[in-house]
């Protein structure tokens, strides 16, 4: 396992605690915040590549994937 596996790793447990911080705080936005965190440390681990590769392949898919919540409920 290399270091930006274990990197994605720590990112995901900074996800994690950050969600349940914006849940305990009432903060959605620092909830959502952790997750994406979550996410990006998930890519980071499976793919073995650099915080800003990962964070740069989420930010691709959510520009290519803007209105999926829009299109689910038409």
């Amino acid at each position: 396992m290399n270091r930006d596996r274990w990197a994605g790793i720590g990112m995901q447990i900074k996800g994690r605690l950050r969600e349940h911080w914006g849940r305990l705080s009432n903060d959605p936005l620092s909830a959502a915040a952790g997750t994406r965190d979550r996410l990006a440390g998930r890519i980071q681990e499976q793919r073995g590549i650099i915080k800003e590769a990962s964070a740069r392949e989420l930010e691709d898919f959510q520009a290519r994937n803007r209105n999926w919540r829009d299109l689910s409920r038409g």
